[in-house]
């Protein structure tokens, strides 16, 4: 049975690209959630992203502290289709008919392949659109944001498993160099982390030369021995086959879908690592901007509650530990997410 309140699929009527809406709850107030734009074997690989990570929006809001509930938009772009400003603009107008046709029930933002431009676009056709660039009165892109509340939630870990937040004299391998991950890359470096960074883009390299990293394979990455592992690419890369390969001691990134299934959470417990759940770890994007456009706080209000991931992750595995469960299982309880 879908649990999901609306699921709407267009062609788009400029684009001509499939355009899937997934709002997934309302029950708490507006869904929120970005907008992907990302190449897919089949579109149908595309709503099965949007059912998923609409799902995690709702647990991630419950896990912020958010009175939202969550929602996710994918354009799904065939294999090897180039995106030229055209084709983007006539998508992201699609995009916005389609928003505005749920009458305020969800409000967009940037995702993977889309920007703080692109939303600017979205709002010539709706209103209920976040993360616009801060010189036209939105709050910008939210990645540093993001990158901010994993921080918080890998010092918390720390905390945890070693006795202190400190980061200074830690390893950590980064899996992805995107946005997220290149802020993440420069705090965890600003900290006196020693990174180990990685992408499928060679051209990113230099990140990792200008910050004195070693730089390998994603495939590498996850298998190299590091205090903690943040996966900061594409969902599904921890797997069950993994597993057994992993030498880290906990995972803590941004990924949104990180394990392959549910079980692998399971998996990883019996091996002793330490899995935040990345609805959790990946918060402070949603936190922050939600917080100031659509709850009207501040600045200062909205930064609060990015480093109050910490306490969540804190909380979680504070339980977890009292009651012999896994973070995964008491996250579930506590957000609603299953399990």
């Amino acid at each position: 049975m879908l649990e999901h309140e609306r699921v709407l699929i267009v062609r788009g009527e400029r684009s001509g690209l499939p355009i899937i809406v997934a709002v997934h709850s309302t029950a708490a107030g507006m869904a929120v959630g970005g907008c992907r734009m990302w190449h897919y074997p089949r579109w149908q690989d595309g709503l099965e992203d949007a059912l998923r990570l609409s799902a995690a929006m709702t647990a991630k809001c419950a896990a912020a502290g958010l009175r939202h509930g969550g929602g996710k938009t994918v354009v799904a772009l065939p294999v090897g289709l180039r995106v030229d400003d055209e084709l983007r603009r006539g998508a992201m107008l699609d995009v916005g008919d389609l928003v505005e046709s749920l009458d305020g029930s969800y409000a967009i933002g940037p995702d993977v392949g889309t920007s703080p431009a692109d939303m600017v676009i979205i709002a010539e056709r709706t209103t209920h659109v976040a993360c616009q660039p801060e010189e036209l009165g939105g709050s910008g892109d939210s990645s540093p944001h993001t990158a901010v509340g994993v921080v918080s939630a890998i010092k918390a870990t720390c905390a945890h498993l070693f006795g202190s937040p400190e980061l200074a004299g830690r390893t950590a391998a980064i899996v992805g160099l995107g946005h997220v991950g290149s802020e993440l890359a420069r705090l965890l470096d600003a900290e006196g982390v020693a990174l180990t960074i990685s992408d499928t883009d060679p051209s990113r390299r230099a990140r990792a030369d200008e910050l004195g990293a070693r730089w390998t394979t994603p495939e590498e990455a996850l298998t190299t021995p590091v205090d903690v592992l943040v996966p900061a690419a594409v969902g599904g890369m921890i797997t069950a086959e993994l597993v057994p390969r992993l030498r880290c001691e906990a995972i803590v990134g941004p990924a949104n879908n990180q394990l392959a299934t549910d079980a692998v959470a399971d998996l990883l417990h019996d091996k002793g690592i330490c899995w935040i759940p990345d609805y959790i770890a990946s918060a402070g994007g949603v936190a922050y901007h939600v917080r100031l456009e659509l709850d009207g706080t501040d600045h200062e209000t909205a930064a609060a509650a990015v480093e109050r991931i910490g306490d969540t992750v804190t909380a979680v595995l504070t339980a977890a530990h009292k009651e012999s469960s896994t973070p995964w299982r008491i996250a579930a309880d506590r957000f609603g997410t299953g399990g």
